[in-house]
């Protein structure tokens, strides 16, 4: 045979040999092209969106959400019904107690890192090839092929064995967890003393809004008596513009004390709930209660014992130790674990079952910067946390103490105020005595009628320090919600 002739012959059956190659391996080319890799064409969903939490502040406390419609008729409220309200409707403490459940998934994301992830996913392919374009140019041989398609069914598993950086961030959660519910706890005590606070404020708007309309009515006798005693012409026209000038006043005090009232009655029905169309009335008047016999370092070391925000915080510096823990195990490998398995082929007939598993070990080679950088602000965040701790403790101690101190100093006021208040009215009817039998002018009738009004609003400022002092005696020893009667009073 010629030698030329022998190498076409040659040639022409390695392109046989390739063409006979490319056919035969037309069914394995969708599995080799679209063989699964561990999760890769598992969809992931997209995370929720995080909307920002708002912040909890004394001013949320003043606000509540209404679910009750305004009533016919007036509603007859006492503090206890007050308190309740606020318990059930007050926004701080329903906007905390979302922060639990807030807290609660987040604990949850960290413990799902420490357990296994199990996937599944169907894939129902249909495809065509360029054979040319992948760089297989065989003369005669068709450029395009398809179309052709493949089913896969398969689970997917992975678990990182052991990684205790994630260990310590679920512990860190573990503990936010903790401190959101006793903050929750905690928020419950400051409704009581918010909703008490408001109660309070009311019932010394509606003394004073009485002592007022007394000195009204005080003034306008002294007012009718200088008119007479002018045009009977025992007494001048100055007589009668004093009297006048303090009627006025007067009348002015008890518009202002009016409006005051009817405000805090506002500020109340949002405190507790109530439609601010509800008319209502208050049925406790809380009188002056004594509260005696008061131990400053007992009390103290009983508030540093059941204070909820105060472990509240310690459940913050426990979460933050692992935190920084957590930092430091960075430094250390990682297991894990993946895997999968399932059936492919063209069809679910016409298949065969595939898998892979794959176990890795990883750590950390020239991650300095990340590391360092992580520990020192985990470290930063804890020394934060022990100081905020340290400085609790000593808050602690400084309400109960000046909770004590107002305790002991409003009952004076009460004592002395009530004094002023039954000296200023014997002065007054001394003076108007001397007036109505001329022996003097009005001047120290008008005199005596500032010293009484001043007298009493002294006396209902005392009364209302001195239950506030006792409401918050109670609020620093963490007892608010469960004794707040004891401590303020009943009718």
């Amino acid at each position: 045979m010629p030698e030329a002739v022998a190498t076409d012959y040659r040639l022409l059956r390695l392109r046989r040999m390739a063409a006979a190659l490319a056919i035969a391996a037309l069914p394995v080319l969708p599995v080799l092209a679209q063989a699964p890799s561990t999760g890769s064409t598992v969809a992931v969903p997209a995370a929720p969106v995080q909307i920002p939490q708002p912040q909890i502040d004394s001013s949320t406390y003043q606000g509540s959400i209404v679910q009750q419609p305004a009533t016919s008729g007036v509603l007859s409220l006492s503090l206890d019904d007050a308190v309740q309200r606020g318990l059930r409707f007050n926004l701080g403490l329903i906007l905390t107690s979302q922060n639990v459940e807030s807290a609660r998934g987040a604990r949850l994301e960290e413990l799902q890192s420490l357990l296994p992830t199990a996937k599944a996913h169907i894939t129902e392919a249909d495809q065509e090839t360029d054979l040319q374009a992948e760089g297989l140019r065989i003369p005669g041989f068709p450029a395009v092929i398809g179309p052709y398609g493949y089913t896969d069914i398969r689970g997917t598993l992975s678990w990182t064995l052991l990684d205790l950086t994630a260990l310590q961030n679920y512990l860190a959660q573990k503990h936010n967890f903790a401190a959101a519910t006793l903050s929750a706890q905690d928020a419950r005590d400051l409704v009581v003393l918010t909703v008490g606070n408001a109660y309070l404020t009311v019932i010394a708007d509606a003394a004073r809004v009485q002592a007022a309309e007394a000195q009204v009515a005080t003034s306008k006798v002294s007012l009718d008596q200088a008119i007479g005693n002018h045009q009977a012409g025992t007494a001048p026209l100055l007589d009668e513009l004093r009297a006048r000038v303090d009627y006025q006043t007067q009348q002015q005090t008890l518009i202002a004390a009016r409006n005051a009232w009817a405000k805090d009655k506002i500020a109340l029905a949002r405190a507790i709930g109530l439609s601010l169309d509800q008319q209502f009335d208050l049925t406790d008047q809380v009188p002056y209660k004594a509260l005696d016999n008061l131990d400053p370092d007992a009390a103290v070391q009983h508030a540093l014992a059941s204070r909820t925000d105060l472990k509240a915080l310690e459940q913050q510096v426990e979460a933050a130790e692992h935190a920084r823990k957590a930092a430091t195990d960075e430094r250390l490998p990682t297991v894990s674990f993946n895997g999968d398995y399932g059936d492919i082929g063209i069809n679910v007939s016409h298949s065969h079952g595939t898998g892979d598993a794959t176990g890795s070990l990883d750590a950390p080679i020239f991650e300095e910067g990340k590391l360092r950088g992580d520990a020192k602000q985990a470290q930063s965040q804890l020394d934060q946390a022990r100081a905020r701790l340290s400085d609790m403790r000593g808050q602690i101690s400084a309400d109960v103490r000046d909770s004590i101190l107002d305790i002991q100093a409003a009952a004076k006021l009460v004592d002395v105020a009530k004094s002023n208040v039954d000296l200023a009215n014997e002065a007054l009817s001394e003076a108007q005595q001397r007036y109505k039998a001329g022996v003097s002018d009005n001047l120290a009738v008008s005199q005596a009628q500032q010293a009484v009004a001043q007298a009493d609003e002294q006396y209902v400022d005392s009364l209302y320090r001195h239950n506030i002092a006792k409401l918050s005696l109670a609020r620093a020893l963490g007892v608010a919600q469960t004794s707040y009667k004891d401590y303020v009073g009943g009718k």
